[in-house]
């Protein structure tokens, strides 16, 4: 690989909130894959993912993407997705990212319940063609079924597939949207500037 190819991760999810679990898995894979960039890719509609009643609109989801990773030069945001109208697939959206980096390796980072639901994603074979895929590991999921089913995709799909090494992270945003529902403490789950956000403007009913 040429010494001046860029390395670039993509992040993409519904980001509802953005939280510090998504910040740690960030640098961690931007440290062990020697990535330049890692981009957040919110998604606008994707086909998995409708009708949230419970959640923040997209200009906020957006916004809270932007206060969480001001700080950190390495980290970018791609509104691609969220201004794109109709449903939002992976594949279309990493088609466009190669056809303007051509020389660009991309790294799609895909947690433990995408990845085992990948062979069902639209085009997954296309996908596999223009990036390397990156899983992540998931908390309730043994190593092992990880492990097997990076090996099925690879058979089936010829991924090309890596696993990252992580902490355990029980963070999820589902849990976080009910905690400030509730009023409950996210101390140390969630960004201060996404949290003083979240309260000013009254998402999740916080």
């Amino acid at each position: 690989m040429e010494a001046n190819r860029q390395r670039k991760g993509i992040m993409g999810g519904t980001f509802d909130p953005i939280h510090n679990g998504h910040l740690t898995l960030a640098e961690s894979a931007c440290r062990q894959l020697s990535l330049d960039t890692i981009i957040f890719l919110p998604s606008g509609n994707p086909p998995h993912k409708q009708h949230r009643e419970d959640g923040a609109s997209d200009e906020q989801r957006l916004a809270m993407v932007q206060l969480a990773i001001r700080d950190y030069p390495q980290f970018s945001l791609d509104e691609e997705e969220m201004r794109r109208g109709g449903l939002t697939y992976t594949k279309d959206t990493l088609l466009r990212m190669k056809a303007r980096e051509p020389e660009t390796e991309f790294y799609f980072i895909i947690g433990g319940d995408s990845l085992m639901a990948f062979d069902t994603w639209y085009h997954p074979d296309i996908i596999c063609e223009n990036c390397v895929l990156v899983a992540t590991g998931r908390n309730d999921l043994a190593l092992d079924t990880i492990q097997k089913k990076m090996d099925e995709l690879k058979e089936t799909l010829g991924a090309d597939i890596l696993l990252l090494d992580l902490p355990e992270m029980r963070i999820s945003s589902t849990d976080l949207r009910k905690r400030f529902r509730e009023h409950q403490s996210v101390q140390g789950l969630v960004p201060d500037k996404v949290v003083e956000y979240i309260e000013k403007n009254g998402i999740y009913g916080g």
